[in-house]
């Protein structure tokens, strides 16, 4: 049995409202199949999307829309606490979003006797399996949320297909991956694929705007997000500011380390990947897609600096997790971005 329970306000219901995520839900719905996998880059709503179908699925009063959100299933849904359902996430991702780890997991962090894991525990995918041997507690079959499914390794993953290939009872499964391409084979192939939908600009700032994002920093907040809208809302409750990013490839050619107070140098490296890859989009002649163009320079830089950039950035993410000196590191990157920023072509 899990522990605690009980929805953390604004964490993936409202989420669901989202005109793009109800059209898929809707169209999903539609069709058969015990097993779905939904695919895509992160911050279009792919958890969204398989908690609307394990909702439906679920419901005591299902709909072709989806679940009714009153009855006693999907209010168990919401606290966290249905009988039938379970969610496979890593357990950082877990206790981020609210939702209970197994009791022994939560007895052996609270003693310190481990780190909340990363990556989605075998032990965890193995009690889901045997959960799932037993009969639906209230007759609407039981279902599996495994999120973001590349983050089983391959023994959790061989754990699961059996089951996936010979599914007790009626069982479904719904698998949530932002890197489709690193799951097995196997497992791909016993699913039904569902690529998930970018939503047009109009509806990503309408919903934004119901979110409480003010207008005036939805569109540079959803611009820097590269079009997905959770990004860009998880942006907005970080407290980005709009006004910064717009800036921010000014301050880097002058070599501006204030562009990035406060900030982890994790988010320093992705925003800096993100002013690198517009900065040679738009040299190359292509439309940027986190910058508005008349941001960027609008001179030749020499592409041999430009990609050197490029390189250096991509070893930068590899240890920016465990940086030596956060304050040095960011300087060294900010000094790189300058001088790439101001060679010549």
């Amino acid at each position: 049995m899990a522990r605690g329970g009980g929805r953390r306000a604004g964490q993936g219901v409202d989420r669901m409202t989202a005109s793009w995520i109800a059209a898929q839900t809707r169209a999903l719905l539609a069709q058969r199949g015990h097993a779905w996998l939904l695919q895509g880059p992160s911050g279009l709503g792919q958890f969204d999307l398989a908690l609307a179908l394990v909702r439906a699925w679920l419901c005591d009063a299902p709909t072709p829309e989806g679940a009714c959100g009153r009855c006693p299933s999907c209010h168990g849904i919401d606290v966290h606490t249905h009988a039938d359902l379970v969610v496979l996430m890593p357990e950082t991702q877990m206790l981020a979003l609210g939702w209970p780890l197994p009791e022994k997991a939560q007895a052996e962090i609270d003693d310190k006797k481990r780190k909340p894991s990363k990556d989605i525990r075998v032990d965890a995918m193995r009690d889901a399996i045997e959960r799932a041997q037993r009969t639906s507690a209230r007759g609407r079959g039981q279902a599996m949320l495994v999120f973001p499914a590349e983050r089983m390794n391959h023994v959790t993953a061989n754990a699961l297909l059996k089951t996936l290939e010979e599914p007790p009872g009626d069982m479904r499964f719904v698998l949530a991956s932002e890197a489709a391409h690193q799951l097995l084979p196997t497992i791909r192939s016993r699913c039904l694929a569902h690529t998930m939908v970018w939503p047009a600009e109009a509806d990503a700032l309408a919903w934004l705007a119901g979110q409480g994002v003010p207008a005036t920093e939805a569109e540079v907040l959803l611009r820097a997000a590269g079009g997905r809208p959770a990004e860009a809302l998880a942006a907005h409750q970080a407290k980005m500011d709009a006004r910064q990013w717009a800036l921010l490839p000014r301050a880097m050619s002058q070599g501006d380390v204030g562009a990035f107070k406060d900030v982890p140098l994790p988010e320093v490296v992705s925003r800096l990947q993100k002013l690198c890859h517009d900065v040679i989009a738009a040299q190359q002649g292509a439309a940027p897609r986190f910058f508005a163009p008349e941001a960027l320079p609008g001179r030749p830089l020499s592409m041999r600096a430009l990609t050197g950039w490029w390189k250096q950035l991509q070893q930068a993410a590899r240890t920016a997790e465990h940086p030596l000196n956060t304050g040095l590191a960011t300087e060294f990157l900010v000094s790189s971005a300058r001088e790439a920023l101001n060679s010549r072509g």
